[in-house]
């Protein structure tokens, strides 16, 4: 199979240069960088704490209140159940939304660093 693309720039026989070490350096310092990682972790820490918190009271809730969980909603369906299924639903829930918010927030920053980097060689 071949293709009519284009070779990357940089790679018509020379091998691009990898970024030294101070380069690396100089980004993770600047205030560019630290804003990125503020974006992530303003949004990651909390929802993970939240659903860490959430799980927890679920495992707590079917050890130590069991006629609680075993309450019947409809037919056989009991809050054990419907609690286990919104586990499910929330961590979809939580996927999606990250993927949104990264798309969103996080690519744009982490381009523009990766675009400045690049030009930098």
């Amino acid at each position: 199979m071949t293709t009519e693309a284009a070779p990357p720039p940089g790679s018509a026989g020379t091998p691009p240069t990898a970024p030294t070490a101070d380069a690396y350096t100089s980004v993770q310092q600047s205030a560019e960088f630290g804003e990125l990682r503020s974006s992530y972790r303003s949004f990651a820490f909390p929802l993970t704490v939240a659903f860490i918190a959430w799980y927890l009271l679920y495992v707590l809730l079917s050890n130590y209140a069991g006629g609680f969980m075993g309450t019947k909603l409809f037919g056989n369906i009991n809050v054990a159940l419907v609690l286990g299924l919104a586990q499910f639903a929330t961590t979809f829930l939580i996927a999606w939304f990250y993927a949104r918010y990264a798309a969103t927030k996080l690519d744009p920053k982490a381009e523009a660093i990766k675009a400045r980097m690049e030009a930098a060689e």
